[in-house]
């Protein structure tokens, strides 16, 4: 509903004359029922800064009124501008209403083309220019969920969580929690790499240092199978490199096993991300610049599990026999006796 009230021509006038940019400001107020011009301003400089103060000095506390603001911005029907509806809660509430109904009208007789934005206040801080950016942005921003939109997002996002801690972390999976993190190996851990390269040790230990996003080598022993139970904590998550060396069909071999250890949940979501996220930048970078072949990849939560037994048929796995396809069974020995046909419905009158 709005109230169509009588538009002097001075301000009808006016108006048109303004669209062309000559003027910044233009003060509408209601007198004796009619829109009348209250005051206006030409630019002195840019809108911003000409904006508070132009704008502020102009608010009544007791008196509505209706504010046309130029911006320097222009469209395809010229400059662009801010429609303010300045209604103060100290004003008598019939003027409230008078104003609210006459919006319309006013911005009809200006041309609702030439308005960008359409602001409303009752205080200065809802229209002095931090008040018209905070307006901007939230109409730029995405439109508040509803209800129900908020309690879906809800949903999905705790999803999403439990999907996260109980996706089980596989080292030959391609998928990863965080893609792309890859911390850089420290001064030691780049010496050992080159070491176990040239076969100088047969052991490297490794950990994150999640302070400083870096990989660091734990130590470097001399160790046989035997001992790689014992070399697994118990309560950390760490990363191993190991020189196998065992022979398989007569031929003496030292095959590189990469060896993620993870205990179980007994470690934080944060580890279990940042671990898993690391170790497939960090193989191909052994790969890569240390030309460290790695034979098998593999994951535990137990160093119990690490056996002579478990190594060699990781590395190499039995090779599974074709199986022979399902025959079908010989029927008895002997005359089977004859056979039995099925008549027809042609037969089946005849012989009735």
């Amino acid at each position: 509903m709005f109230l169509a009230l009588v538009v002097t021509p001075e301000l009808r006038e006016f108006l048109a004359r303004a669209r062309g940019g000559a003027v910044r400001l233009i003060k509408v107020r209601i007198q004796d029922e009619q829109l009348t011009l209250g005051s206006y301003r030409e630019p002195e400089q840019s809108w911003d800064q000409d904006y508070d103060d132009f704008l502020l000095p102009l608010l009544d506390d007791q008196e509505p009124c209706y504010i046309l603001y130029r911006l320097d911005s222009q469209n395809a029907l010229g400059y662009e501008w801010i429609f303010i509806s300045w209604s103060p809660d100290q004003s008598p509430v019939k003027q409230k209403m008078l104003y609210a109904a006459t919006r319309a009208t006013v911005k009809k007789e200006f041309g609702g083309g030439h308005v960008k934005y359409e602001l409303f206040g009752t205080v200065e801080e809802d229209v002095c220019l931090l008040g018209y950016q905070h307006h901007v942005s939230s109409c730029l921003g995405p439109a508040p969920l509803t209800v129900a939109e908020q309690e879906l997002q809800r949903i999905k996002i705790t999803e999403g969580r439990v999907k996260q801690v109980n996706t089980e972390i596989c080292v030959e999976s391609k998928h990863q929690t965080l893609q792309g993190l890859a911390f850089p190996l420290q001064e030691t851990a780049r010496r050992a790499l080159q070491q176990l390269a040239q076969k100088r040790i047969n052991y490297i230990q490794l950990r994150l240092d999640v302070e400083k996003e870096t990989i660091e080598l734990v130590h470097c022993n001399a160790t046989e199978t035997q001992d790689l139970p014992c070399r697994v904590p118990k309560d950390t998550p760490r990363y191993h490199f190991f020189l196998y060396k065992h022979s398989h069909e007569g031929d003496f071999l030292e095959s590189v096993v990469f060896i993620y250890s993870m205990p179980g949940y007994s470690c934080s979501i944060k580890e279990r991300m940042l671990y898993s996220s690391c170790k497939s930048r960090l193989l191909e970078e052994v790969e890569r610049d240390y030309h460290l072949e790695i034979a098998k990849k593999l994951e535990i939560d137990d160093g119990d599990e690490l056996t002579e037994e478990f190594l060699y048929e990781e590395v190499h796995p039995k090779q599974h026999a074709h199986k022979q396809a399902f025959a079908k069974p010989r029927g008895p020995a002997g005359k089977r006796g004859h056979k039995r046909l099925i008549k027809g419905t042609e037969e089946k009158k005849q012989d009735s």
